[in-house]
């Protein structure tokens, strides 16, 4: 089972991996050069009631290791933060970062970036988005990390190999009593497996966590104000972020937005409208009617239901990876000729291409190797939500979530019920406290045509934060994400936000 996850464009498209961590080699001592709104000695360490053996660390910023690590002047390093945030004195964890110094001078501080999942590694993320944010750059420090519980930072793996293949076979969208137990009994196994790897660390992977986390960042770095460009789950962890410290927050930028508002079946079905729209929107691009088109997609899911479809490999297409396989061209519009290609030879008998696509989403290489965003991501958002859907609960869901989409709302309606099901440690709220009074202006930016997280989030998380801290900007475009898709008045005006602290009207739009 993979849930979409609420994650960046280009992270979705590309499914990218890194090996970054800290090293031991000491090519560190840059850590002194200071710049506007920042200093050596973190001004806040004093005041924050932390002991000095967390806000006093030295990081040693290495070159990264791994295959994949990023040459240049991007160097890696690892932060000692607590087990338990309510034992600050007690176990530590360690963090990994990455950071790349600002290109030019005037020099603002360091900018934060998450980008999304939850469960998406930072360390694997940021370097490939050197180019989006070069502006940015010339300014900021641009610093990234993997949050508790993934990659770098003790990644959880709950799973192995075999048994992530073996469970694709399952039905995510069970049609009878055997299908039900089958699907349930995985998604309990699946928790167990997390349980057994991640031990104590389980209960602490939160986004309150992580949000705590990120002030320590803050003052190990010697910024006296967090500045932070959060995408995707990475905007719920910016809201939190600023309830928790609203007066440390400086400029941040939250795109492509949660909804806070929202429960565990509130964002099942803000995904089902979403990725719904979004597929409406390709089909009216091909010139067929919505309607029609989506009814045509959901008659292959229901064939694949009953017969998988055969592939280039030695696997099937079953109806899940197909579901799957087609979310990913969703992400952004240069996908579309991509799902029409792929849906064109499943109507003709190969199912090859949505699967190739599925492998994409879920990270399996051509060797059968897979990767542990969704273990992680399932371990952060059932820690936080304390919502447990059970199977009957869903059954009188699922005429709602077929009415929202009659191709993903099956699905996304037992995902509620499954997601979470028998979950060893209990969740923490229903819905996340975004609520900042008294913080700076942050700026929250929405896309019409946003799948996996529709725009109706953006002005309900400005609205949560508050008066006067939340300002909405809105972009009339496609895709997951605004900024750095190819609208100059969205990048423009983040830009100048961060880099001038112009803020722009609440409610402008963006064309």
């Amino acid at each position: 089972m993979s849930r979409f996850v609420r994650w960046t464009t280009t992270v979705a498209a590309a499914m990218l991996t890194a090996g970054c961590v800290g090293g031991s080699s000491g090519e560190g001592g840059d850590d002194a050069r200071g710049g506007p709104g920042s200093s050596a000695v973190p001004p806040a360490a004093a005041s924050s009631g932390l002991p000095s053996s967390l806000t006093s660390q030295k990081l040693e910023w290495n070159r990264c290791k791994g295959p994949s690590a990023p040459g240049g002047d991007w160097r890696c390093a690892t932060l000692k933060v607590p087990l338990d945030w309510a034992k600050p004195e007690g176990e530590t964890i360690g963090l990994g970062l990455i950071r790349s110094r600002a290109s030019g001078g005037d020099r603002i501080g360091s900018l934060l970036f998450n980008f999304g999942g939850p469960g998406g590694s930072g360390i694997s993320m940021m370097p490939l988005y050197t180019n989006t944010v070069a502006e940015l750059h010339e300014r900021y420090d641009l610093v990234s990390w993997d949050p508790r519980g993934v990659g770098a930072s003790q990644g959880i793996r709950c799973r192995d190999d075999k048994a992530i293949q073996a469970a694709e076979t399952i039905d995510a969208t069970p049609d009878d009593a055997g299908e039900e137990k089958a699907y349930l009994d995985d998604a309990a196994g699946f928790g167990e497996g997390c349980r057994q790897a991640a031990g104590k660390l389980l209960a602490h992977v939160s986004t309150a966590d992580t949000a705590r986390d990120m002030d320590l960042i803050r003052q190990v770095l010697g910024d006296r104000k967090t500045h932070y460009f959060g995408i995707s789950y990475g905007t719920e962890l910016g809201g939190v972020y600023a309830h928790l410290f609203p007066k440390n927050v400086g400029r941040l930028v939250l795109d492509a937005v949660v909804d806070p508002t929202a429960d565990m079946v509130g964002h099942a079905k803000n995904q089902a409208r979403g990725f719904q729209r979004a597929l409406d929107n390709y089909l009216t691009s091909t010139g067929q009617d919505p309607e029609q088109g989506t009814r045509k997609i959901a008659d292959l899911l229901k064939r694949l239901d009953e017969k998988p479809l055969p592939a280039s490999s030695d696997r099937a297409l079953t109806q899940t990876l197909a579901l799957t396989g087609i979310v990913v061209p969703l992400y952004s519009e240069e996908g579309w000729p991509t799902l029409t290609a792929a849906l064109k030879a499943a109507e003709a008998g190969d199912g090859s291409e949505l699967l190739r696509l599925a492998d994409r989403y879920n990270e399996r290489s051509a060797t059968g190797q897979y990767g542990t965003t969704t273990h992680a991501q399932r371990a952060i958002s059932c820690l936080d939500s304390r919502q447990r859907p059970t199977a009957e609960e869903t059954r009188r869901l699922l005429p709602e979530f077929e009415k929202i989409s009659p191709v993903f709302g099956e699905y996304l309606g037992w995902d509620t019920a499954g997601w979470c099901h028998d979950w060893p440690v209990a969740g923490q709220f229903d819905h996340p406290e975004v609520s900042a009074p008294g913080a700076a202006p942050v700026l929250v930016v929405g896309n019409t045509g946003d799948p996996a997280t529709p725009y109706e989030g953006a002005r309900k998380m400005a609205d949560g934060l508050g008066k006067d801290v939340g300002v909405e900007l809105t972009w009339k475009g496609e895709g997951h994400g605004a900024y750095g898709s190819g609208s100059r008045c969205v990048d423009s005006t983040v830009n100048a936000y961060l880099l001038n602290g112009t803020v722009p009207k609440d409610g402008t739009v963006c064309s």
